[in-house]
């Protein structure tokens, strides 16, 4: 579960009905989080130019229309509590992202986010995950974090390979192919997207479609894991 491509908070709870070691899991998860926005920002930054010492002042106050503003932080409202009383996956999450897509194709609505609210969005989501890491998960992990990494690293490395195969074969630029290939957190990546010269849609659509395939495969996987290694077959929680 630790070692999963995704759904670091789903991989965590999975793993507390399993009676895993969810400690550990939250460990590995959220140091694969780390480790990949790190990798994706400073790929993204050298790839686009962003190593060039020149950066354009951000238009933090620049004139919104705080209507549209209010519009879409309410569909995006409406949509987290619709995603977690549909109970989708990451409902909180996916259903902003689904409700807001509709909208958007459809021209019913058009997100306005001014930068100042980015701003603060971002950094809800990094403390987040730096939050995640504490000094009891750190001490158990303590041993295991070599191999933690190396496993981090073999992840990222072959999402990468991944990410080759759609530059060469499918024409997609190196950055958007590695943004959308990188093995989560989906939240982190879709920050780095949206202020990189990316293909953003294309990023997204193969993040949420990477997201559903852990969460569909992770639970027979334990299963599958538990068995042969003689432990008690873990139920599946509905």
């Amino acid at each position: 579960m630790g070692f999963a491509p995704g759904a670091a908070s789903a991989m965590v709870l999975m793993a507390q009905a399993y009676g895993a070691d969810s400690r550990l899991v939250a460990v590995m998860t959220y140091t694969r989080v780390v480790c990949v926005a790190v990798v994706a920002s400073v790929l993204a930054a050298v790839m686009v130019g962003g190593g060039s010492g020149h950066h354009p002042a951000a238009a933090w106050f620049a004139g919104v229309d705080p209507v549209a503003v209010l519009r879409t932080v309410a569909i995006a409202g409406v949509g987290a509590i619709l995603g977690v009383k549909l109970r989708l996956p990451a409902g909180a999450l996916l259903g902003p992202l689904v409700l807001g897509g509709v909208l958007n194709v459809t021209g019913i609505a058009q997100p306005v986010l001014p930068q100042w609210l980015l701003a603060i969005s971002y950094a809800v989501v990094g403390w987040k995950i730096g939050l995640s890491f504490t000094r009891d998960t750190l001490r158990v992990a303590g041993k295991a974090m070599p191999r933690i990494l190396l496993s981090v690293g073999l992840l990222i490395a072959f999402c990468g390979g991944i990410a080759a195969a759609l530059t060469r074969w499918a024409g997609i630029d190196p950055v958007t192919a590695y943004l959308a290939s990188s093995p989560g957190g989906m939240d982190s990546v879709a920050i780095i997207a949206a202020s990189s010269p990316v293909d953003v849609p294309f990023v997204m659509a193969l993040q949420v479609m990477r997201f559903l395939g852990v969460l569909l495969i992770g639970p027979p996987l334990a299963r599958f894991v538990a068995t042969r290694q003689g432990g008690v077959v873990p139920v599946i929680p509905t």
